[in-house]
């Protein structure tokens, strides 16, 4: 599975510890920046994950800001994303079993290293349910394609 990964720089020393916690379970990263701490937009980082996620050259994509919030909005703007911000294992799990989201969004202001990783592991680990959420992320689906 191949990840594609991303921070400003609120999120860039958290992306670090994401980036070397997956290639340490053997995924493939792509670590698409920023890699210090000068001020830098999280939109352009946002959309550099979705668009990875979008056309399948990653399987799915998570990005780091300051609150997960922005970058979130970011990367849910990218046809065929759907971007959710995660703070706790419960989150990213159900993000993934009921909203299929292919990317997740934490915040470094919120969410220490060790729940971002519990986070990552929890969504890693599930698996989208379908069955009446399937028709939910259909709608979803839709409007991005209005």
């Amino acid at each position: 599975m191949t990840i594609a990964l991303a921070a400003d720089h609120a999120g860039w020393e958290l992306k670090d510890r994401l980036a070397q916690h997956l290639r340490g379970s053997g995924y493939e990263v792509v670590d698409l920046g920023t890699n210090g701490p000068e001020s830098v937009d999280y939109p352009d980082f946002g959309e550099a994950v979705a668009k990875l996620v979008a056309n399948r050259t990653a399987d799915i994509g998570v990005a780091v800001c300051g609150s997960g919030i922005g970058i979130a909005m970011a990367a849910g703007k990218v046809a065929g994303v759907r971007a959710a911000t995660v703070h706790d294992e419960t989150s990213a799990r159900l993000a993934r079993e009921h909203n299929d989201a292919n990317v997740i969004c934490l915040g470094a202001r919120l969410v220490d290293a060790g729940g971002a990783l519990a986070a990552l592991d929890a969504y890693l680990a599930a698996a989208f349910e379908g069955g009446r959420h399937q028709r939910r992320v259909d709608k979803i689906d839709a409007l991005g394609r209005r």
